[in-house]
């Protein structure tokens, strides 16, 4: 059929007259092409397969091998979802490619990241961790591309109408631990980081203690990126009535919170061996800043964690809610050791491509082919359908109503926390369910 096309157009050519036959040629060829193609279906390499979907870009990023906080998990995590996914025929039809940054914990790391991500075209940033939220979100939000499932660390996260957070982000996990200290502690020392971040951390905590009808804890500023922490130890000690070295100081009734992120560590180092013997001093944290891998580290259940109160967003570790997500890291991780299941970042980024891949079906749905940012971004703005994320927070969407009246942080969706305790050396749920800490984070709060 084809030999036949082009021989008719051959014999015509030859009966016109010469003037008009390259003009007529152009016309000629182009009908044959138009049949061909009618013919054929397509010409090779020049269509995809019939049916098959546009590749969908997303970026994760987080510092990794930096001298303060490092969140490796969190694009490993996202690497092995979009694993995942496209094993099993991508997010509705789409692959799925994850592209990874680090924002090497400075303003000019994180702001190269969002630039890689408008110059990709990604159609979201998800599940990403940085402190320097004005420096990533002007970008984002001049290209109208989505924040989804930031860890919560940066105040843009709740106030961009572009971020879309899955949990309360650092507000919540302080004025929750400030209300499970309440209950055991008589006096009670924050040792924090000496940052803009670390300033917002004893008013937080302090309004949870206020729910307690305690008083404010003890503002103890360390290094964010420190290698000795025995000063801030001892002022801890010293504020909560066990001095160290002082005659009898076993500071029953005191307590001492220490959100430092990676460098915790180094600080319950310096807490263990500054601690008079025989002190009834507790400790606590939060998940992020202690978690079950650094309890192991430190000695399990003889180690200077064992008894801790730690406050977190999300179910134990051991839950079984969690068990999709440890599949997807069994099958497809690959041993990775960057990833694990306990640590709050990877299981932010979890939820948050939950988040992208009820967004990109519910799309589907509507017969959106084409998956834009601008699509994504109105699609979670409308908020047909809530995110199930399995039991892991509550349902989640971001409609105004949706918004809770929580002062600074007004894109906050999601006021529910976890309290956990070491036992045995295994970090166990200290209160069965989830603990609503809203009406605490919507109250108006003071620095006394």
């Amino acid at each position: 059929m084809v030999q036949n096309t082009w021989r008719t157009v051959r014999e015509q050519l030859r009966q016109l007259p010469r003037a008009s036959a390259a003009a007529t040629a152009v016309t000629a060829c182009t009908a044959a092409l138009a049949s061909l193609l009618s013919a054929c279906g397509s010409l090779p390499g020049t269509a995809g397969k019939p049916g098959e979907k546009e590749p969908l870009t997303v970026m994760t990023w987080a510092p990794v091998d930096t001298k303060a906080t490092n969140m490796p998990g969190m694009p490993a995590m996202a690497q092995a979802y979009a694993r995942w996914v496209n094993a099993h025929g991508g997010l509705d039809g789409h692959q799925l490619k994850v592209l990874t940054c680090n924002d090497r914990n400075d303003s000019v790391g994180a702001a190269r990241c969002a630039q890689r991500a408008v110059d990709a075209k990604a159609i979201a940033v998800v599940g990403s961790y940085s402190q320097f939220g004005r420096s990533f979100i002007s970008p984002l939000e001049i290209h109208g591309i989505p924040y989804i499932g930031g860890y919560g660390v940066s105040d843009e996260e709740f106030a961009s109408p572009l971020s879309y957070p899955v949990n309360g982000g650092q507000a919540s996990l302080l004025a929750g631990n400030g209300r499970q200290l309440a209950s055991v502690c008589e006096r009670v020392s924050l040792v924090r980081p000496d940052t803009l971040q670390g300033d917002q951390m004893p008013t937080l905590l302090n309004t949870g203690l206020a729910d307690g009808s305690r008083a404010a804890a003890h503002d103890v500023r360390a290094p964010e990126d420190g290698t000795d922490y025995d000063d801030a130890a001892r002022r801890a000690l010293d504020a909560v009535g066990a001095a160290p070295g002082g005659p009898g100081a076993q500071g029953a009734g005191g307590c001492v919170t220490a959100t430092l992120g990676e460098r915790t560590d180094t600080f319950f180092d310096s807490f263990r061996r500054l601690q008079p013997a025989g002190s009834k001093v507790r400790i606590a944290s939060v998940l992020g800043s202690a978690g079950q891998a650094l309890v192991d580290r430190t000695g399990g259940r003889s180690g200077p964690l064992e008894g801790a109160y730690l406050t977190g967003w999300y179910p134990v570790a051991s839950d079984p809610r969690w068990n999709p997500m440890r599949k997807v890291i069994n099958d497809h991780a690959f041993g990775d050791n960057r990833i694990d299941p306990a640590d709050p970042g990877v299981q932010t980024t979890w939820i948050a491509y939950t988040v992208l891949r009820s967004v990109i079906e519910e799309l589907g749905e509507q017969g959106t082919d084409e998956i834009t940012a601008q699509a994504v971004q109105q699609t979670l703005d409308r908020g047909d359908r809530a995110v199930d994320t399995g039991g892991l927070t509550p349902k989640l969407r971001w409609r105004s109503g949706d918004m809770l009246a929580v002062p600074d942080f007004p894109r906050t969706v999601n006021g529910l926390v976890t309290y956990q305790a070491v036992r045995d050396g295994r970090l166990v749920a200290a209160k069965q369910g989830f603990v609503d800490v809203t009406r605490t984070l919507e109250r108006p709060r003071s620095d006394g």
